[in-house]
């Protein structure tokens, strides 16, 4: 097995408005949006989270528009961070994506799910029901024609060595992810549960939907983490990203 780790683009945030309320507060910095491709060796691709849609590239406020959020959270996307030409670096199409995971329905984790028409994309089923009813999750990126949706209850494994966490509170029923490469290589990715280290460092969870639901789910998937030696990856860190190894080379 292994493990493409791939960045689509960034949004240009104010950290402590958007991440870590009271730390940072009026300091811009940019987040790494990501993807994370992983490959079995019986031939599966799950792709999990499919980062923003293309639109942003040439119009930085199509989702939010020119009001006071677009101060705070404002898209930076070249033709580089579409998933196709992050896909083409390593050899492969949307064509051969056989499994699609999205933690939430955010703009910034599934804005290209329209490239996987009739691929199974795995959400859970009590999240896509708040996502229908509220304006935080843009219809326009959860309703492309031909997408598939797969709706689970709770945890569950997508293929094997692959699964699901649930992780509420930044949004209801969002889920993070448990991969096991190999006996030696796992990860545990957080997707928005955890933004940054600092949230966990500082216990700064003020941004969150459910602050104290989503303080209990971050210990749990650290805690997770520490269990089973895994790479705990965090949502939008930059000093992480900057550790990490990206795509076209991967983690096996």
């Amino acid at each position: 097995m292994r493990m493409y780790v791939m960045r689509l683009g960034y949004c240009d945030v104010d950290k402590g408005q958007i991440l870590t309320p009271g730390i940072g507060d009026g300091v811009h910095m940019l987040i790494p949006i990501l993807s994370f491709l992983v490959e079995t060796d019986d031939g599966a691709r799950v792709l999990i989270d499919t980062g923003m849609h293309p639109v942003h590239i040439e119009d930085p406020e199509h989702t939010f528009g020119n009001g006071e959020l677009n101060e705070i959270l404002r898209p930076v996307m070249t033709e580089n961070d579409t998933l196709e030409y992050r896909l083409r670096e390593i050899g492969l199409t949307p064509g051969d994506i056989t499994h699609v995971a999205n933690s939430h329905l955010h703009f910034d984790h599934c804005g290209q799910n329209f490239l996987f028409p009739d691929v199974p994309i795995y959400v859970d089923r009590r999240h896509f029901a708040a996502a229908r009813t509220s304006p935080s999750f843009p219809a326009e990126y959860i309703d492309a024609p031909g997408l598939r949706y797969e709706l689970t209850d709770g945890e569950h494994e997508i293929v094997p060595r692959v699964r699901t966490l649930a992780s509420p509170g930044h949004v209801p029923a969002h889920q993070s992810f448990a991969v096991a490469l190999s006996e030696s290589t796992s990860f545990v990715i957080a997707s928005d549960a955890i933004y940054t280290k600092d949230n966990i460092e500082f216990d700064a969870w003020g941004s969150q939907d459910d602050p104290e639901l989503a303080k209990v789910s971050a210990h749990r998937l650290r805690d997770i983490a520490v269990a089973d030696d895994s790479t705990l990856v965090y949502g939008h860190d930059p000093d992480q990203w900057r550790e990490l190894r990206l795509s076209p080379d991967y983690y096996e």
